[in-house]
């Protein structure tokens, strides 16, 4: 039998030691070794383990702050949600839905060393192409950028903050 380490407070300072500081709250994730040593975060989203990246601990951050600073139902949340653009399959981080299951929120995670430039912003447009939501985020942990669209007189506008979940689905 395999044995897999889980990881606490104590292991969890020495993991945030590996994983850069981010410019969102902290909370205390649920981590391993799994039976290769490769570190795995919990994912409650998906109620697994997955392969800790600096990416997804972004991702898992963000989450955790969606749902405890911005008031989004976890219920409303899906991670890596599958989308067709032009025929391509492809997946968006994190996905909320509003009220008769409508898309209102898209946001695009990245590991703390890529910088936010103009193609992931062409990156989250381009799925916005398909889901047609009024408010996308681009985030890599340390800076983050929210915007809403309007689709009527196709123009955007930068936000100062991250939406909260009333505010995305007025």
């Amino acid at each position: 039998m395999t044995k897999i380490r889980i990881y606490r407070i104590f292991d969890y300072v020495c993991i945030r030691r590996m994983m850069q500081q981010l410019n969102l709250p902290g909370y205390e994730p649920r981590v391993r070794e799994d039976h290769k040593g490769k570190m795995e975060i919990f994912d409650g989203f998906r109620r697994k383990f997955v392969r800790l990246t600096p990416e997804e601990w972004v991702r898992q951050h963000f989450l955790n702050f969606l749902v405890t600073s911005k008031a989004y139902p976890a219920s409303v949340i899906v991670v890596e949600a599958f989308l067709t653009v032009n025929r391509l399959k492809m997946r968006c981080d994190i996905l909320a839905y509003g009220p008769g299951k409508k898309p209102v929120l898209v946001v695009e995670c990245k590991a703390p060393e890529i910088e936010i430039t103009q193609g992931v912003f062409d990156q989250v447009a381009r799925y916005n192409m398909t889901l047609m939501v009024d408010h996308l985020v681009v985030t890599n942990g340390l800076q983050h950028y929210a915007c809403r669209i309007d689709h009527r007189k196709k123009s955007f506008e930068f936000l100062k903050d991250v939406p909260e979940y009333k505010e995305v689905i007025s």
